[in-house]
């Protein structure tokens, strides 16, 4: 508003203030001709209150130029809210012209035109501001339902964007699925008996007006404002809107974090089918291979000389299989965990590692690793693994470097190499058993985060990052609460 007075030149406001105190003596029977006028149309009340408020003759009223276009503002925003485009109201308000022309007999001619810009931009000004507010508003749920971290985030980011977008004082949701009066949008004034309805005593008995609006099945949104403050078309229409779209955004929520927890359920149900073929290939073909390799020795002791060689052959491919089974159920059933704990596993997987490869493996591990959940070092553990065969079997590298360190809130493992590198995009896609993209979706599962850095010439690094009081994530509940 205060950009559009500044169009006008002082001569201007002069001969603005001498055509409005022309008008003041018509200024009742006007109003009454225009409302008889718009009540033809027909419009409502709300909307016939906001056109009388705009016009020369309400100008004449106030006296006052400033405070006049404040006026004008305040009711375009009201007539956007009341779905009144700008083309309507200047219709209406050169209707009123037809019945200022009487009353002036063709005077103030260049007034009445530079008043008429002057509202006319107040008026379009005062209309895109509450569209922006709607664009921003629902850019702002779009963001939520992007970055919350639950349900629980976003619904505390949606009332946060619907407060700031209505200009209340207060927003709070109760998380209550809405029963009775609650169930249905309410306009509640303060100081009556339908204030008991306010769920937050914070908010009850402090504001002038209140709105009440349900969310089923997960509660209801209230907002307080300092005046009596009724909901318009646009604005019902807007929090409907949002409370739809929020609904939407709450149920991808919902499925995504019962996707993640049967994830959690379906992983787990491999591990342990894992461990089951583990346990059976150690206690049922694991011994029986350690047998067989028993008799292929007492008979190559007693067999004739020319049977030996060939027997001790067969005893080789026996040791050679014995020796392939146990790293399969290495590989199939981290067993040693269970045994000997994250950091002694640790110290055995980097002594095999050393054992077979030439490359030197500097190991570093924090004495706190023994304190995080067993999900969390099943994860570390095959991260390790994984990143250590992919070492040998591709980096050609000469020093590797496995260190796993824990802060007050993180643990975080990093595996390093000086090798050949490769693309870390193309690394991410290959099928694997226990492959770098599955290891991903299990720290994810537990709030935690697995990065991958590597170029053609050098090396790579694997950076696991896990809260310390890591668990999977469980589907959230629902409560009484009241959320601010």
């Amino acid at each position: 508003m205060a950009s559009t007075i500044l169009i006008l030149t002082p001569a201007a406001r002069r001969h603005i203030l001498r055509m409005i105190g022309a008008v003041g003596p018509a200024v009742r029977r006007l109003d009454r001709q225009f409302t008889r006028l718009l009540q033809e149309r027909p419009y409502d009340a709300a909307q016939i209150s906001a056109f009388l408020a705009i016009t020369p003759a309400a100008a004449a009223r106030m006296g006052a130029l400033h405070r006049f276009l404040l006026q004008v503002e305040c009711n375009g925003r009201r007539l956007a809210k009341l779905n009144v485009p700008p083309a309507e109201v200047e219709e209406v308000l050169r209707d009123f012209g037809g019945l200022l022309d009487t009353q002036l007999e063709g005077k103030f001619q260049p007034a009445r035109e530079q008043l008429q810009l002057a509202t006319t931009l107040t008026l379009n000004h005062a209309y895109y501001q509450v569209r922006e507010a709607e664009s921003q508003a629902f850019f702002g749920i779009y963001r939520a339902e992007v970055e919350a971290e639950g349900v629980e985030d976003l619904l505390r980011r949606f009332v946060r964007i619907l407060t700031q977008t209505f200009r209340a004082r207060a927003g709070r949701l109760m998380l209550r699925s809405p029963i009775g009066k609650l169930a249905r949008p309410l306009y509640i004034e303060g100081g009556r008996a339908g204030e008991r309805l306010i769920a937050d005593s914070e908010m009850q008995g402090r504001y002038a007006s209140y709105w009440s609006y349900p969310l089923p099945p997960v509660g209801v949104v209230q907002f307080g404002f300092a005046s009596a403050h009724r909901w318009l078309p646009r604005e019902l229409a807007l929090l409907e809107s949002a409370a739809g779209r929020c609904r939407e955004a709450m149920e991808r929520v919902r499925m995504e974090s019962e996707i993640r927890r049967l994830e959690a359920a379906s992983r787990d149900a491999e591990e342990q089918e894992r461990r089951r073929i583990g346990r059976e290939l150690h206690d049922e073909a694991g011994q029986s291979l350690l047998l067989l390799r028993l008799q292929l020795e007492l008979m190559e002791r007693e067999a004739a000389p020319e049977l030996r060689e060939r027997l001790a052959e067969a005893r080789g491919i026996t040791e050679r299989t014995v020796t392939e089974l146990r790293r399969i159920i290495a590989a199939l059933s981290p067993a040693v965990l269970d045994r000997l704990g994250l950091k002694r596993a640790l110290h055995q997987l980097a002594a095999r590692f050393q054992k077979m490869h030439a490359a030197e493996l500097r190991l570093t591990v924090s004495a706190a690793a023994a304190a995080l959940s067993p999900a969390a070092q099943e994860v570390i553990f095959r991260v390790a693994q994984e990143s250590l065969q992919n070492i040998a079997k591709h980096s050609q590298a000469t020093h590797v470097n496995l260190s796993l360190r824990a802060a007050d809130s993180i643990v975080r493992l990093s595996v390093s190499d000086d090798g050949a590198g490769f693309c870390a995009e193309t690394a991410w896609k290959k099928p694997m058993s226990f492959g770098l993209a599955g290891m991903r979706e299990r720290a994810a599962l537990l709030g935690g985060t697995l990065a991958l850095r590597s170029a053609p010439g050098k090396g790579a690094s694997v950076i696991l990052q896990l809260p310390r009081n890591s668990a999977p994530e469980a589907p959230n509940g629902k409560d009484s609460r009241v959320s601010n």
